[in-house]
């Protein structure tokens, strides 16, 4: 399993001064090759924010493709309770080809838990499961986002799987720059 992490943390004044806050803040990343050409990714953040800040950049589902890259819609479909209905489409280029991917996931907000736990209905992909988990930790969070993934038939996932750890750590500093931009318009 690959494990990237920069190590170093500034203090929350220091994040929201700083325009390279997000490359000091410690990242960890694994990946596991299942069979039938499935990947299990993780990404973890260690940022100073507080878990609801982060929670409400997570469940804030309408923007979410407004900071996210190379996620070009996110409209939620339907609510009911903690149940949420999104669709999702990914765009990006790579290898000279334009990849578009489109999902529709069923979400559930265990906000007590700071678990979003999500699967898809409908979709590219054969599977595309997985979790985003907030946690509170001394001086901050642990922001984690696991996906488990698997292409259609004729899908190449081996030249999917970079793209894919380099997005989703993109993915958490995304959602970690969102939220350090909110706190600083409180």
């Amino acid at each position: 399993m690959a494990q990237l992490s920069v190590l170093t943390t500034p203090s929350i004044q220091g994040l929201l001064s700083s325009q390279d806050a997000c490359s000091l803040d410690t990242i960890q990343q694994d990946m596991e090759r299942l069979p039938q050409g499935a990947r299990r990714l993780a990404v973890q953040l260690r940022l100073e924010l507080p878990p609801q800040q982060i929670w409400a950049v997570l469940t804030d589902y309408e923007n979410l493709s407004r900071f996210i890259p190379n996620l070009s819609i996110s409209r939620l479909l339907w609510r009911r309770g903690s149940t949420v209905g999104l669709e999702q489409v990914g765009c990006q280029q790579f290898c000279g080809l334009r990849f578009s991917a489109r999902v529709e996931l069923e979400l559930r907000e265990h906000h007590d838990d700071g678990l979003l736990s999500f699967s898809m209905r409908q979709g590219d992909f054969r599977r595309f499961e997985g979790a985003w988990q907030v946690s509170g930790e001394p001086g901050g969070s642990r922001l984690l986002y696991e996906l488990t993934v698997q292409g259609r038939q004729g899908m190449p996932i081996g030249l999917i799987e970079q793209r894919l750890r380099e997005d989703l750590a993109a993915n958490l500093r995304a959602v970690q720059r969102e939220a350090l931009r909110r706190a600083s318009q409180a």
